[in-house]
């Protein structure tokens, strides 16, 4: 009995899988967006309320000397505001990436496990209970409400027991909805007390000096050391909980860490500058657009791309309405909506 010959589909039909891009594709696609960042990061030393030229910003750095108002603009303000900025928007990017991939959701963001809402009512019992009025005096409460956040989530949605995305997702919205109810009544008490809260809830980096950021790096930089360390296991997790465990993952170990990863990165980047509207959802539908649906691409072009975001946003909130300045959280918003309308309506970049 003679063995029927092998049918194979022609070349022109074995199309590549939908959103899939060569190698050198991507890392072209990361060197560029890491040329972007350094003139992000040039442009954010360079411009502001006073400029200094490229080349005098260069003979500060290297000890050159130059004009002391320029010294103390680059080296006492735009340098340490430039790399808190890169360091929450790498925060952000990594964090949207993390959730997106998690709850297999294009819309999610680190607000959805309760994040922003649980700092938010932190920072608002700080606030209420001590007077606490200083940048540096909200950091430890706004981190700590979002990983008291994070866990109560976590437990509601059945994350021990292995629960869905979805409930993760539900029990963060449900969460969210109460804390910002109970903000919502402390604000009607005492109105005059709160205004400081309704300016830290408008994402700001003024004022925010190496002193605010450095006790919670090392937070972001464990986080983004673990996100970094979980791409291939959400790779697994993207084909679904059940195909996944088939092939080795372990779901529930890979849902739990990447929980730990979001909470660290978005409750550092929130606990630092504020609620941050829209760089944690609108950097990875970018990413996968570029590099296709690898995470071990998305995730260190998320943090790339999260950075440039936020330091283009910050150097437009400070020349937009000069000598006065803009919270980059109003710019970001600005920039996010029309740009995440262009991108979900083009399904290579709405697709997980």
């Amino acid at each position: 009995m003679t063995r029927a010959p092998k049918v194979t589909a022609p070349a022109r039909w074995r199309a590549r899988p939908a959103g899939s891009r060569t190698r050198a594709t991507r890392v072209v696609a990361v060197v560029a967006a890491l040329a972007v960042l350094v003139v992000a990061t040039a442009a954010s030393v360079a411009f502001g309320a006073r400029p200094v030229p490229l080349e005098t910003v260069w003979a500060i750095l290297t000890g050159a000397g130059a004009d002391p108002l320029d010294v103390a603009a680059v080296s006492g303000l735009r340098g340490p505001r430039t790399a808190i900025a890169a360091t929450v928007g790498i925060g952000l990017g990594l964090a949207g990436a993390i959730m997106q991939a998690v709850t297999r959701n294009p819309l999610a963001d680190p607000g959805l496990l309760g994040v922003t809402s649980g700092s938010a009512f932190a920072v608002a019992i700080a606030i209420a209970a001590f007077g606490i009025t200083a940048p540096l005096g909200y950091v430890w409460p706004a981190f700590g409400g979002a990983l008291l956040a994070t866990v109560l989530v976590f437990a509601v949605g059945g994350g021990m027991r292995g629960g869905s995305p979805e409930r993760l997702v539900l029990a963060g919205v449900a969460l969210g909805a109460v804390l910002s109810g109970a903000i919502a009544g402390l604000r009607l008490l005492d109105p005059e007390t709160f205004s400081a809260l309704q300016v830290w809830e408008s994402g700001r980096l003024e004022n925010r000096g190496l002193d605010v950021a450095l006790p919670i790096l090392p937070a972001i930089a464990i986080g983004a050391a673990l996100a970094i360390a979980l791409a291939p296991a959400l790779n697994a997790l993207a084909l679904g909980d059940d195909l996944a465990t088939s092939l080795g993952s372990r779901v529930r170990t890979t849902r739990a860490l990447s929980i730990v990863a979001v909470t660290l990165l978005a409750g550092g980047a929130t606990a630092i500058a504020g609620p941050i509207a829209f760089v944690g959802l609108m950097v990875p539908h970018i990413a996968r657009w570029i590099v296709g649906a690898d995470q071990r691409w998305i995730l260190p072009l998320s943090g790339v791309l999260g950075a440039v975001l936020l330091l283009a946003s910050d150097v437009l909130a400070r020349v937009a309405l000069w000598p006065g300045e803009l919270p980059v959280g109003v710019v970001t918003a600005f920039i996010g909506a029309p740009v995440l309308i262009a991108l979900v309506r083009r399904r290579k970049a709405s697709g997980l």
